[in-house]
């Protein structure tokens, strides 16, 4: 008897030949069964697409007209900022016709469905779609710090880089922001020292008036310049609707307002200096970026605190220069008081900041897009630069030295830098300012043109697509619209569902045939960069396509 080892090779031949065979066989037995006659298509969606729910739904569920691989593909559920709300997996129904997640509580927000699944013939099978819940506000932009369009005025523009014709304005800012938190700092250190020598109280009752005065000054050149900026070519009954109707001008009446009380708290107590100082650092927190942010409790109680902490620090250094002019002594005794609450400052300064910033905009990478950004990286430099030489400072009295006057006229520099930065960056959008798409393309055998506005996610973007065709040809047999985003390429493509409208506009083209479409719809759910897919279907089964890359923020 033979081994296999010594079977004649013909013999080895044949075996491999019959194990081929079986193997084919085998497959094709295997693969016969699933063979379909189309892919995999979506049959119902619940949500639908576009759906406007009043309360939020339990689930996501997609129904296919055959049945998908039940381990393999993916059902997701994102939000505003593009980000999952729900980790859970999505699961398949008994009959592997159905995929579907559970979702939690969705607050109102415009949300995003993006599957990617297999058909049982092996087939992927993707798409996103979008639902909203509830009536949410548009994404924000530049626009939401633009006065005037709260004024119902148009036509301005939001100023989101430094220009030239601004210094102006930037000018009465920063006296008014030295002013306010010199001056406010001052009276909360007066509430806050307890054992005032003759010395202190001297710099509080001489400094004290000089600074009500520039406050006053300053709180009035700010709220004439803003208020003639924001009312130019305004009728003159509007100024009166401005102060008395509006927020911004009833919260700059009770700036000016205040800054006049202010010569009566430095005849009063330690506590009603405290709560002028409040109340002034209050409605300056209240008119700035943060009131555009919701939760307004939160966002405005970031402001006011990083404020009133920069007005303990402004305050106190102006103090301990002061004194440190005057009497020596008494500049070293304050010092050791101030250089502790000045670390306590910059530690709070420091938390709000990141917290306010984290607010204001989606995105570390949004400090590059704006010059608020720009100016903030650099506030930030010279902060860093103010806690160096507070420690030199601390260092230095710890060891029982006098301040060095060196190092309090350069903490005094870096204050004054620092202001004048939050006088100016306060008055710019921390956002970029979104354009509408509007393109349009010439070409031999086909033009097109393509308008989203106002290209805001999460708003309602009025979508227009029109086509034109050679004449021989004629209109289209079918036009398609797809939105993909290129910041997540793994999500499906929407599907805008354009539909035929007539086109008042005259822009008709000798030789061809124009076809009009349009859509409206919360149909760009976040931010980032887009691409707009077009495909065009001739009578003749010709296909076109065009893409249209564009950004939004």
């Amino acid at each position: 008897m033979y081994s296999s080892a010594r079977l004649p090779r013909y013999r080895a031949q044949r075996y491999i030949l019959a194990l081929v065979l079986i193997a084919v066989l085998s497959a094709g037995w295997l693969i016969q069964p699933q063979t379909a006659a189309a892919h995999a298509t979506a049959e119902s969606f619940t949500p639908e697409p576009g759906a406007q729910m009043e309360e939020s739904p339990p689930e996501v569920a997609i129904q296919f007209n055959e049945q998908i691989e039940a381990q393999v593909g993916s059902l997701r559920v994102l939000d505003s900022q593009s980000n999952p709300v729900t980790d859970e997996r999505a699961g398949v129904s008994d009959d592997r016709t159905t995929i579907r997640l559970g979702l939690p509580e969705l607050s109102e927000g415009v949300y995003t469905v993006s599957f990617n699944i297999i058909s049982a013939d092996g087939h992927p099978v993707n798409g996103s779609y979008i639902f909203v819940v509830g009536d949410p506000p548009g994404g924000r932009d530049a626009s939401s710090f633009n006065l005037h369009e709260q004024l119902g005025h148009t036509g301005h523009a939001v100023a989101t880089q430094l220009t030239t014709a601004e210094l102006a304005l930037y000018g009465a800012r920063i006296l008014y922001y030295l002013s306010l938190l010199i001056a406010a700092g001052l009276m909360l250190w007066h509430a806050m020292l307890r054992n005032k020598s003759e010395v202190v109280l001297g710099a509080f009752r001489s400094w004290g008036l000089w600074l009500m005065r520039a406050y006053l000054v300053g709180s009035l050149l700010y709220v004439f310049v803003h208020s003639r900026e924001l009312m130019q070519g305004q009728p003159t009954e509007d100024w009166l609707v401005l102060f008395t109707r509006t927020e911004i001008g009833l919260t700059w009446a009770a700036i000016v307002v205040v800054a006049l009380l202010g010569f009566l708290v430095l005849k009063a107590g330690r506590l009603p200096r405290a709560i002028w100082a409040l109340a002034a650092l209050g409605l300056e927190g209240w008119s700035g970026h943060a009131s555009a942010y919701e939760p307004l409790v939160y966002s405005l109680g970031l402001n006011i605190i990083h404020i009133a902490a920069s007005a303990v620090w402004a305050g106190g250094l102006f103090l301990l220069l002061a004194l440190w002019f005057e009497e020596r002594k008494d500049a070293g005794r304050f010092a050791a008081t101030f250089t502790t609450a000045a670390w306590i400052s910059i530690l709070v300064l420091t938390v709000t900041g990141v917290l306010s910033t984290l607010l204001f905009i989606p995105s570390m990478e949004y400090l590059f897009y704006t010059a608020w950004g720009t100016l903030l990286l650099i506030k930030t430099g010279l902060v860093l630069l103010v806690v160096i030489v507070g420690f030199l400072l601390r260092l230095r009295i710890k060891r029982g030295n006098l301040p060095a006057g060196q190092l309090l006229k350069a903490d005094a520099v870096l204050m004054a830098l620092i202001i004048a930065i939050v006088g100016i960056f306060t008055y710019i959008s921390p956002l970029p300012a979104n354009e509408p798409v509007s393109e349009h393309l010439m070409g031999q055998e086909m033009h097109i043109t393509l308008r989203i506005t106002p290209n805001v996610p999460g708003a309602d973007n009025h979508i227009i697509t029109k086509v034109w065709l050679p004449d021989e040809v004629g209109e289209p047999k079918s036009v398609t619209l797809t939105l993909r985003s290129e910041d997540q390429p793994e999500l499906g493509a929407i599907e805008i569902p354009i539909q035929p409208y007539d086109d008042e506009e005259v822009d008709t083209f000798t030789g061809f045939t124009k076809a009009t479409f349009q859509a409206t719809g919360r149909y760009i759910p976040f931010a980032g960069n887009w691409l707009a897919q077009l495909r065009i279907r001739d009578v003749n089964d010709i296909e076109r396509v065009h893409e249209e890359r564009f950004r939004n923020y």
